[in-house]
């Protein structure tokens, strides 16, 4: 069965994008279209005005129909935002058979019992990601059948957020006229897409630096280990730049990508940022020392943030691949050097390895949330086939 076209769409604090992908011969999905708008409607992460992040859905999957050739009429949603969790879910099962060897039905069903996560009713279950086996006594089993057992237990980790929110994303995208065919959250579709086996099986974490969230999802020994947003980002850094400087917003970003730098630079003596005047705004000028102290306070704090939680979550000892930076905030000026001082780790950009068609993208770390939401569509159509949960993703050239 030819898998069709898959699309996936990111409702960001600062921009809207949609990207088109499909499988190729080898079985590589190469993307053929990215649809970008500046977001409207949207405040620190979350949906504030359904019409109006509509008009910017809308916008930007008629850029990605043009580029690809291909009309787009439903789309898989990135969810991510401060409301975002994950806890650990545990299940027992005693093994009845007389031999007391471990069966398939009994990993079946242990399975299923594992992935009955209860949630509090505002609550929505996004994933439940097997982590490993525990076979009588003896943890980190990760193929239990066959062995023999009198308990067998499975943790997974669950990945839940706020329903109304997630009901929000999806109204949003209803009010651009694109059905929904799954939601996800964010930071499963950038691991798919930037992450190797050698960085999951090493230890890594994955940090997503948007403009009105932080999130992050970690491997330790090729186990999904940890995963968390804050509500922190790139915005934050924007907005504290306008009010030290009595400087518009607008402004305060273009000087933040011109001129910012997370780290303080000892050398920049007495240079200055000057900024010209316009249509009611005088002149403008301060110290680029300044400038990073400020930068430097707020991206300093989102990597402490972040530090403690993987700390407390046991993860922070056994990240032997380090850290990988993707989102726009990954772009920002001395932000790898600075996290490496932080978290005492390497630090790098990432860049979508595992998907093709994205050669002479400029910043491809930004895209790599909705690429890799289109691995995950794809990943699901082979899985379970047509109609669950991926159906026809998008519909060929026909017309919405």
């Amino acid at each position: 069965m030819a898998i069709p076209p898959i699309a996936a769409l990111e409702i960001g604090t600062s921009r809207t994008v949609i990207c088109v992908g499909e499988s190729d011969e080898r079985g590589r999905v190469r993307i053929t279209g990215v649809g970008v708008c500046p977001t409207l409607g949207v405040r620190k992460g979350q949906i504030v005005e359904l019409q109006k992040a509509g008009v910017g859905i809308d916008k930007a999957a008629k850029e990605a129909e043009k580029v690809s050739g291909v009309d787009i009429w439903q789309v898989l949603i990135a969810i991510s935002g401060g409301h975002i969790q994950a806890g650990l879910n545990s299940s027992t099962l005693a093994i009845r058979s007389n031999d007391h060897v471990v069966s398939h039905e009994d990993m079946d069903e242990l399975s299923e019992n594992a992935n009955d996560v209860q949630l509090e009713s505002d609550r929505q279950l996004l994933h439940t990601i097997p982590l490993t086996y525990t076979v009588d006594d003896q943890s980190g089993i990760a193929k239990p059948e066959g062995m023999r057992c009198k308990m067998l237990s499975l943790d997974v980790m669950a990945i839940h957020g706020l329903k109304n929110r997630i009901d929000n994303a999806v109204s949003a995208a209803k009010s651009a006229k694109l059905e929904v065919s799954d939601v996800a959250f964010s930071g499963i579709g950038a691991a798919l897409s930037v992450l190797t086996p050698e960085q999951k099986h090493n230890g890594v974490v994955l940090v997503d630096m948007g403009g009105g969230t932080t999130s992050y999802v970690a491997y330790c020994n090729n186990v999904f280990a940890a995963a968390g947003c804050i509500a922190v980002g790139g915005d934050h850094v924007t907005n504290d730049i306008a009010l030290a400087f009595t400087i518009p917003q607008a402004r305060a970003e273009e000087v933040k990508r011109g001129y910012g730098s997370a780290v303080i630079d000892p050398d920049s003596g007495n240079k200055r940022v000057t900024l010209p005047a316009d249509i009611g705004f005088e002149e403008r000028s301060f110290a680029c020392k300044a400038l990073q102290t400020v930068v430097n306070a707020r991206v300093d704090e989102i990597f402490r943030i972040l530090r403690s939680q993987l700390n407390d979550s046991g993860v922070l000892p056994h990240l032997g691949a380090g850290l990988i930076l993707i989102g726009g905030g990954a772009y920002l000026d001395g932000v790898t050097e600075l996290a490496q001082r932080v978290f005492g780790l390497p630090c790098r950009i990432g860049v979508p390895v595992n998907v093709d068609g994205l050669e002479g993208i400029d910043q491809p770390a930004a895209l790599a949330t909705v690429t890799g939401l289109v691995l995950h569509g794809r990943n699901n159509y082979e899985d379970r086939g047509l109609f669950s949960p991926v159906k026809h993703v998008l519909k060929g050239l026909f017309g919405r």
